[in-house]
């Protein structure tokens, strides 16, 4: 019975692939070398941690809350800035690990909407001058009622 996304995509081992192509797109691609440093030299930590997170994630065995606690995932993501081009080149990683890994184009789609949902939940920081001007109150702020 395929009840998650992650028995769906062929469970453990499947999500371990995703995981290794992943961080495999990080390591090689020109195109994504921001993104990669901001990663430690040694990408081992950080394939065992995605591993154990996505594994719950897309609806299996909850590794990384059973080792770590609660993900947390903004809050552990706060120290980076975080735009969107970080966010870009994260989900052109994942994209193409997951045309690697997930043959099913449905499924392959609705995954790649999660991941970019929550890839821009990631995003912490101003993307331009337009953003870094932004005033909630044109004008300034006047109690109702004031002149």
């Amino acid at each position: 019975m395929i009840d998650s996304p992650y028995n769906a995509i062929g469970g453990q081992k499947a999500v371990r692939e995703l995981v290794d192509r992943f961080y495999d797109y990080m390591d090689g691609l020109n195109e994504v070398e921001h993104l990669r440093g901001m990663h430690a030299r040694s990408l081992r930590v950080s394939r065992e941690k995605l591993f154990l997170f996505l594994s719950g994630w897309l609806g299996g065995p909850d590794l990384y809350v059973q080792k770590y606690g609660h993900p947390m995932l903004r809050r552990r993501h706060l120290p980076f800035s975080i735009g969107a081009r970080e966010r870009d080149e994260w989900m052109h990683c994942m994209r193409s690990a997951l045309v690697d890994v997930v043959k099913d184009e449905k499924l392959r789609s609705q995954l790649e909407q999660s991941f970019m949902s929550m890839a821009d939940h990631m995003r912490n920081k101003a993307e331009h001058e337009a953003d870094a001007g932004l005033r909630l109150f044109p004008g300034g702020f006047r109690p109702k009622g004031a002149r």
